[in-house]
């Protein structure tokens, strides 16, 4: 789903330490030395992931979910297979059944087929996970429902940003907006970053490549907003300053994770990104805030 053409400062640890003005620059030009990684793949695989999403979005609308039901199986497989190294047991089978329930039934049935999409999503992992015993029971439902949270009942909100006649449009903005939280934060980051953020969740992320997110999502927000659906261009610059907040904490919240469960990327399968999930967090977490604020603000 993640479009974006390189890696941002802001994200976790796949982030540079930004700091020291030109060298950083020089870094990153020189392929991600500094960043840790490879930016021409990275942009390359962002242009590649960009023309997939607006093909599919402004040819045939819903054929953006089965692009979304691709990158977010990918992420429900790295998270079970991630899980499955501390001896987690989550079961795939049930919870890419019910991520693919989620994901398309909303398109047609609206917010009544995500709640029910999902709540069956749990019995069935409750009692699958019932039949293999009771030793670890709690641990393994536990973390079976978060997967079936996150990443796939947030992914459950895409099919409703899709649903009005401007779906397309309100899709490639809550992306463009997102994306730009992660440009702007490199690029603040590498020129300017100096005072960490969080040292002990995500040492290389700094308030500098905040800041650079933070005025590169309003500015695109209110932009966007305005010309694509025909709002005021407040309305885009809130929506923008959400965006920066929601992403920043989804690169913390997969951070995180990536932590406590002893791995730098969920997997190596995009160059220059690491793993679906390692693109999908901060998408994730700005999906529904963008979701709800459109619906407020510009309407259903």
């Amino acid at each position: 789903m993640d479009a974006t053409a390189a890696t941002s400062e802001n994200g976790p640890d796949r982030k540079p330490a930004a700091g020291d003005g030109a060298s950083g620059a020089a870094a990153a030009a020189g392929g991600g030395n500094r960043t840790g990684r490879n930016l021409p793949a990275a942009v390359a695989v962002g242009v590649v992931l960009g023309a997939v999403v607006i093909g599919s979005l402004y040819i045939v609308k819903a054929a953006f979910l089965v692009v979304v039901l691709a990158a977010v199986g990918v992420g429900v497989h790295e998270l079970a297979k991630a899980l499955a190294i501390h001896g987690i047991r989550v079961p795939v089978v049930p919870l890419l059944a019910g991520m693919a329930a989620m994901v398309v039934g909303p398109y047609w049935g609206g917010v009544p087929f995500l709640v029910g999409a999902f709540a069956v999503t749990a019995m069935v992992l409750l009692v699958w996970r019932m039949f293999q015993g009771a030793d670890g029971f709690v641990r393994d439902a536990t973390a079976s429902m978060f997967v079936a949270v996150y990443p796939a009942l947030f992914a459950g909100f895409v099919p409703l940003l899709l649903r009005p006649e401007d779906g397309a449009d309100r899709v490639v903005i809550f992306i463009a907006v997102t994306v730009c939280s992660d440009i702007g934060g490199y690029f603040a980051g590498i020129f300017f970053g100096k005072h960490r953020m969080s040292p002990l969740i995500s040492p290389k992320k700094t308030w500098e490549g905040f800041a650079g997110s933070a005025l590169a999502c309003v500015v695109a927000g209110a932009l966007l907003v305005h010309f694509r659906l025909d709002s005021g261009y407040w309305q885009g610059a809130v929506l923008g300053a959400v965006v920066v907040v929601c992403a920043t904490l989804g690169d913390l919240v997969e951070s995180v994770i990536k932590r406590d469960l002893g791995i730098k990327d969920m997997s190596s399968l995009l160059p220059g990104h690491g793993g679906a999930m390692d693109r999908l967090d901060s998408l994730l977490f700005t999906l529904v805030p963008v979701w709800l604020l459109l619906t407020l603000l510009v309407g259903p």
